[in-house]
């Protein structure tokens, strides 16, 4: 059962993305939210192909960056016992 998504109806790779960034300092819930927003970019992009749609898929990207230097962060953290 897959949903229809029609132009201009989902906002929610926008919310995804902005959660992202906020987000990122805890990868454990970073990730999940990001991975979604990516998704959910993804297909609303073959819906309508414009900026904000980029915007969205770009701010999800940069939110696994920083989870994925979180994460990396948080490991050298409680090997060195900074």
């Amino acid at each position: 059962m897959e949903q229809n998504i029609q132009p201009n109806q989902s906002k929610s790779p926008l919310v995804l993305g902005i959660l992202s960034l906020i987000t990122w300092i805890l990868p454990i819930v970073g990730y999940p939210v990001s991975i979604v927003g990516i998704i959910m970019s993804v297909k609303q992009m073959k819906v309508e192909n414009n900026t904000k749609i980029k915007i969205c898929l770009g701010l999800n990207i940069l939110g696994v960056i920083a989870s994925t230097g979180s994460a990396v962060f948080g490991a050298l953290y409680a090997v060195k016992g900074m």
